[in-house]
């Protein structure tokens, strides 16, 4: 398995109808916690039996089972994330229960596997490693120098003009990084070194 984490593209969803109950999957990209529990409170429905979900976040996750069981089905929400390597994601399974007990295994694989078959059919993106990097340049060799950092995906969050020239905050890719710092130091003969911020 590659070691390459992926986020979701879009929102998604998937629905099971597994011995009478019903089990809608829905899950989205999120960037923090807040983001996540907003996605949970405003895909829940209150007149289903149970809103399960999970969201994992770089180190941070929760879980969680709504009445069901402890760990038929918040858990296995978490593992189905993590089994399909998805990170920076949160998914709610949704049960109206058709009368008919699953048992703790048949929750556990109705949750988990709702949750991973959404996930799967999901349209996915590489996470990509991103650095910030500070650097300066003379007036003269900014547009260049913004030239040669675009072809590297760079981004300048934040230009500052002084006396001295232009002082720039920029992210890129991770691997960009050791590259960028070579076209800063060509481009100002080797007055500047960009330096990490992160």
């Amino acid at each position: 398995m590659s070691d390459t984490l992926y986020t979701l593209a879009t929102a998604c969803q998937h629905s099971e109808d597994i011995k009478k109950s019903r089990f809608l999957a829905q899950a989205a990209p999120v960037q923090t916690p807040e983001e996540a529990l907003a996605f949970v409170r405003q895909v829940s429905d209150p007149a289903a039996t149970h809103n399960c979900w999970a969201y994992r976040i770089g180190q941070d996750y929760r879980f969680n089972d709504d009445g069901e069981p402890g760990g038929t089905a918040g858990r296995p929400i978490l593992q189905a994330i993590e089994g399909q390597g998805i990170d920076h994601a949160v998914v709610v399974v949704t049960r109206w229960y058709g009368g008919i007990k699953l048992g703790a295994g048949g929750l556990v694989r109705a949750y988990g596997g709702t949750a991973a078959e959404c996930l799967r059919r999901a349209e996915r993106l590489p996470i990509v490693a991103m650095a910030r990097l500070g650097m300066r340049c003379d007036f003269a060799e900014l547009t260049l120098l913004k030239a040669r950092l675009r072809e590297l995906d760079a981004s300048v969050l934040q230009e500052t003009f002084g006396a001295e020239g232009v002082t720039l905050e920029v992210q890129l890719p991770e691997s960009q990084v050791a590259e960028a710092q070579v076209r800063l130091t060509d481009i100002t003969r080797g007055r500047h070194s960009a330096r990490r911020l992160d």
